[in-house]
């Protein structure tokens, strides 16, 4: 064994000289927004030279931690204070979305360049849409002028997919919708995302955000009716967009309705004053016959829990619809009312595989309880059907039918003797 001192062992490393394309400096936000604003003032109103300078900075400046510092000297000159007034002490710039041109062919390109920046660097998406839903609740801050740019720019990016629906929600603050900012934000927002797409766009990413059935609390309390709405947007020229919100409010009303209906049916109310109550809802919510018994047919089947086993059944349906067959008979004095129910079991049965043997059946006790006339059952038959399980329905029809037109034929045969 040697009595040679053992060597203690030592952390040895290889230093990595960072190559200076990777090194990002580290300003404080003074001195991010200095760099920032002295490269806007270079491009001045060239929109193309402001993405170059944006694509080209990202590599040396920190975007990520100064977003808001960024985003905020691109819209409004400078970082904003709480409210959305310019602070003081900071240094800014004349070239930036409230100072541009307040035209659409304008904020289009605004929107290329945030496009740009966020396809460029991913990580802002998301800082970006915190960003716009802070400046919408500083609407009160901004004049007139910059809110209907702010308004033009935010339609766009909706439009663009760039932010989501949900960035609506800001305009819900109780204070901007008290002064009527929320709303006159809302046209000026609307008319350029319609403009970029269409209200069957817009309605897909309003849906998608559950916004679809709030636009009517862009107004106070006191003026949030259909009606207001509709002639608030349509006198601003956005009448596709009161209809959308004037049919959401309806089918808002409908499944309320239904609801309603449901609870009565399942406590078991008596038939009489389902119908009282079922009427007055109808002339209420001016809802014709034929939706009526559309909502009244959902109501009655959903007012159950079905049995598993497809053989019993349809015992169990015709049990329920004979006890509601006087509410289906107050709804059904008009033949148009008739074809639509019709069309409405022959839906429901196909969409609910156990009641596809049942249909037949369901027609003929309808008809024995005057709810369904053999005119209305042979204009199903032979032209208003609907695709869903066509065969299988007008087959099992057949023999019904041919028995309904032969009493027919035989009636009219008999009122020639009588002449």
């Amino acid at each position: 064994m040697s009595n040679q001192k053992q060597q203690k062992p030592t952390l040895t490393g290889q230093r990595f000289k960072t190559r200076k394309r990777d090194e990002k400096e580290r300003f404080d936000p003074t001195q991010f927004q200095e760099s920032i604003v002295q490269g806007l003032n270079q491009s001045g109103s060239d929109l193309e030279a402001v993405a170059k300078f944006l694509d080209g900075t990202g590599g040396k400046l920190d975007y990520r931690r100064y977003a808001e510092t960024l985003f905020d000297i691109l819209v409004a000159g400078g970082m904003l204070a709480p409210g959305g007034t310019l602070s003081d002490d900071m240094t800014r710039t004349e070239f930036c979305l409230f100072t541009a041109p307040e035209d659409l062919e304008t904020m289009q390109a605004y929107a290329q360049v945030f496009n740009k920046l966020i396809r460029r660097y991913k990580y802002l998406e998301k800082g970006f849409e915190e960003e716009i839903k802070k400046l919408l609740l500083f609407l009160k801050g901004f004049t007139e002028s910059e809110r209907n740019k702010l308004a033009m720019l935010t339609g766009i990016l909706l439009a663009n997919g760039n932010i989501s629906a949900s960035i609506l929600n800001s305009l819900y603050n109780e204070n901007l919708v008290k002064e009527g900012v929320s709303a006159a934000f809302a046209v000026k927002l609307f008319k350029s995302w319609i403009h970029e797409k269409d209200i069957n766009s817009v309605a897909g990413s309003l849906r998608k955000v559950g916004m679809d059935n709030r636009l009517m609390e862009l107004f106070p309390a006191n003026k949030r009716s259909c009606e207001h709405f509709s002639k608030y947007f349509t006198d601003a020229g956005l009448k596709e967009l009161s209809d959308f919100a004037r049919n959401q409010q309806s089918i808002g009303a409908r499944k309320e309705l239904q609801k309603e209906l449901q609870e009565q049916m399942s406590r078991g109310d008596p038939q009489k004053e389902i119908i009282v109550f079922t009427k007055e809802e109808m002339k209420k919510s001016n809802l014709s016959e034929q939706a009526m018994i559309s909502i009244i047919w959902t109501s009655v089947m959903s007012s159950v829990e079905w049995n598993k086993k497809e053989e019993l059944v349809t015992e169990q349906a015709i049990k329920l619809l004979k006890q509601y067959s006087l509410l289906l008979k107050a709804f059904t004095s008009q033949g148009l009312s008739e074809l639509s129910l019709l069309l409405k079991i022959q839906e429901y049965c196909y969409d609910n595989i156990h009641f596809m043997k049942a249909f037949q059946k369901i027609v003929v006790l309808l008809y024995k309880a005057d709810v369904l006339s053999e005119e209305a059952i042979l204009k199903w038959y032979t032209d208003t059907h609907m695709a869903k399980g066509k065969s299988v329905f007008l087959e099992q029809m057949k023999k019904f039918v041919e028995w309904l037109k032969n009493a027919e034929e035989e009636s009219e045969s008999e009122g020639e003797e009588t002449d």
